[in-house]
Order: C-alpha cells, then structure tokens, then sequence
C-alpha cells in the first residue's frame, strides 16, 4: 500500500503519479508507455529486454533496494534510460545481517539453539570451534553494505581483505581494508562475505574451485545474490566437511524449495531473503525513491545509479 504522504509529495512537486501492478506487457504498455519514470518496487519485474521498447518516454527507471538484477540495464543504457537505485535503504540492515549470520555459525549457535529445541542439553557436543579476535575477513565486493561490514567489525581487530575490481587498492586502504585478489581472499580467510551484485560477469563468480581455495575451518555469508554462489558446488563441498559452514540469505532459486539439500545441512544456517528488513527499512525504501523521482523531475542526477557508461535522453546536473 502507497503511504498518503507520496501522493503529497509527488503532488507538490507537479509529478503525476500512477501506480499499478502491472504482469504482462500489455498492461505495462497501457499504464507506462507515456511515463517519463517508471519506478519498479519489489524483487519481481515486467520490464525485461524485450518490454523495455514498449517504454517510449522513459528516461529513468527506479529500482528500489540495490539489486538490479530483474532490471536490463544494459538494454536501458543503449536507449539512455538511467537505472537509479537506492541502496542506503537497506545498508544498515543486511550488514547487520551478515554479521549476525557470521557470528550465528562462529558461535554455533542456530545449531545449538536447534539441539536444546529438540530436548538435547549438549554441553560436551560441538562446541564453538572458532575466535574472531586477531582472524582475517574477507570481502568480497566492496560497496555501501561491504563497506559497513568491515566498519563494524574493525573491533574485532581482524586483517580485512577485500576483492573488487572496481575499487582501488588506495581506497580500500584509506577505508582500514587491504585489496587483494579473489583467489587471495578465498584461501586466506577465516570468514568470507558476499557482496558482489549480481552480474553476467558474476553469475556462479564462486564456483567449487574458489570454494575449494578455502580453509576448511572457515565460513562463508551471502547476502547479496543466491546465483553468485554455485549452488551444487556448494552443497558438494559442504557434505564432505571442506569447510565449516555457510550462513544465506538468499538463493539461486526463491523461494527455497523445501527439499534444498542446504536446509538438510547441520553446518548452514538460512533466512528466507530478509536481511534487508527492519522497523525503519520501509520507511527509507520509500523516502529514498521518491527523492530520487523528484531528483530526476528537477534534472538532477539521482544519489545512486547503476548504469555510469549511460548517455541519458535527459540533460543531467549534479547537485
């Protein structure tokens, strides 16, 4: 349900607003062909490769959240669409959520919190193995949330290695992390976070060879894209011990069939794609929309866009 106050907002700054759910091309033909913007809230999306034409005015596309793997944004950057998106909506939140997936397997506690559900008072049984003090963390990706991660966790006094081939090694070390390669970050960590969007380039990027760089103590998180991990390789080297354990928000199919051999798995634990989620996260997910809607209405670019090679069909200013 859209909150009152965009309507307002949107009204206030002469924007017409139209919001419908739109499932097949020809309702987002009917509802969208004139628009200027289209705003797409919610993981699903009509606008694909072969529906973007039908978008005739568009100039803009808002995703909100910071995936942008249900939008062709590289359709949209050949038709000067800018795909904007709002990533400090959920910064906060799936950082959090990594760590406290982190901390769950670390600690071993989903895994005792089950055992004393089912009547087992296991104090001699699999205790917590490892320390967190003086480990080395890797990541993988280094955006907002990654960027977070290593800030909350520098208490731990922890060596933070990252992988991205975006960010320099001097931005990185102005931000306490130390880049590195991906193979470096795979088989010298302790814990391993995921923050990679999810790409062509990065479909199945951790695949069983860079699963098999790592230690065999060691844990991985994801909370970016299910489809960046190889799901079956995964689920391989987990069976056979190669490494402790796996802490998921997300997955390569959603939502996660029942008979996912992962959810069989002692050593992993899961949340059904909620890491994102808290009491202040629905509020900025609208907040940060409608101001980049009334960025793009002022000529302004937006706070975040994920397309920068993109020459808009509308003149843009910074500030």
């Amino acid at each position: 349900e859209v909150p009152d106050w965009v309507y307002k907002s949107f009204a206030d700054a002469g924007i017409e607003f139209v919001q419908e759910e739109c499932v097949t091309a020809s309702e987002l033909s009917r509802v969208a062909a004139d628009a200027d913007l289209v705003w797409i809230f919610g993981g699903g999306s009509i606008v694909s490769a072969e529906t973007i034409p039908l978008l005739k005015n568009c100039g803009a596309i808002i995703r909100t959240g910071s995936g942008t793997d249900n939008i062709p944004v590289d359709e949209a950057t050949a038709l000067g669409i800018v795909v904007a998106n709002t990533p400090g909506a959920h910064d906060d939140e799936v950082s959090d959520h990594a760590i406290g997936l982190m901390f769950a397997l670390i600690r071993k506690i989903a895994l005792h919190d089950r055992k004393l559900r089912s009547g087992v008072w296991e104090i001699e049984g699999p205790m917590p193995n490892h320390h967190v003090v003086g480990q080395t963390l890797g990541l993988v990706g280094f955006g907002h949330i990654a960027r977070l991660v290593a800030k909350k966790m520098r208490g731990f006094e922890l060596t933070i290695l990252c992988s991205d081939p975006f960010v320099s090694s001097e931005e990185m070390s102005a931000n306490g992390v130390e880049s590195a390669t991906l193979d470096a970050v795979m088989s010298r960590s302790d814990f391993v976070s995921l923050h990679s969007p999810l790409t062509s380039d990065t479909h199945h990027l951790i695949g069983k060879r860079e699963l098999d760089l790592m230690k065999p103590d060691a844990v991985l998180i994801n909370t970016s894209r299910g489809s960046v991990v190889d799901e079956a390789a995964l689920v391989q080297v987990l069976m056979e011990r190669k490494i402790a354990g796996v802490g998921l928000d997300v997955f390569e199919e959603e939502p996660a069939s029942p008979d996912n051999p992962l959810l069989k798995l002692d050593n992993v634990v899961v949340t059904p794609h909620t890491a994102g989620q808290s009491d202040l996260s629905h509020e900025k997910q609208w907040r940060l929309s409608v101001e980049t809607t009334i960025s793009f209405s002022k000529g302004r670019w937006p706070r975040s866009y994920v397309n920068r090679g993109v020459n808009p069909r509308w003149e843009l200013s910074y500030g």
